[in-house]
């Protein structure tokens, strides 16, 4: 499960750095990290039940929740990190079917061309997680299945951070 975490990374790496929506390295939040697990015992069992029939979504929620985190933490963290529950928290704002444009509007505060762009760039990250798991040949149903859905899941949540980080002007350069 290791090398499939870690060719998700590459690949959404390299699309993203080729968007220059990232930087070659990528900005360090343990912050945010540690919220991770938390979020995905949240919200696994939504996006399971989602993922069948709306992949991208159940996918593509976790960057957008990636996002989201990494701008609470940026703006009001001694609050956001109190919280007991940030997925639900999020979730629960306008359903689980609506998170994603909560967080477009409400969190990440786009609007017009930035509000649909985005919705463009998260879609192709989640089609691109989709694609290489599909290509696993791994049984439905199987722990190695659920396993290699959350390795989806955490890649793009780190990425759905790591992406905002940079948007609000956090970047990784090398200390000469």
């Amino acid at each position: 499960m290791e090398q499939f975490e870690e060719r998700l990374n590459q690949d959404l790496h390299q699309f993203l750095l080729s968007m220059k929506e990232v930087d070659e390295r990528l900005p360090e939040c343990p912050d945010v990290e540690q919220k991770w697990e938390e979020i995905a015992k949240a919200y696994i069992p939504d996006g399971i039940r989602e993922f069948q029939d709306f992949p991208s979504a159940s996918l593509g929620w976790m960057m957008y929740i990636g996002m989201a985190v990494a701008k609470f933490w940026d703006t009001e963290w001694d609050i956001y990190s109190k919280i007991d529950d940030l997925y639900a928290y999020m979730r629960d704002k306008r359903g689980y079917d609506s998170m994603d444009e909560y967080i477009r509007e409400d969190v990440l505060l786009l609007r017009g061309v930035d509000f649909t762009s985005l919705e463009k760039l998260v879609g192709e990250c989640a089609s691109r997680v989709n694609n290489i798991l599909r290509h696993q040949l791994i049984e439905p149903g199987t722990k190695e299945a659920f396993n290699a859905y959350v390795s989806c899941l955490h890649q793009l949540y780190l990425f759905g951070a790591a992406m905002q980080l940079s948007r609000m002007g956090y970047h990784m350069t090398k200390m000469g």
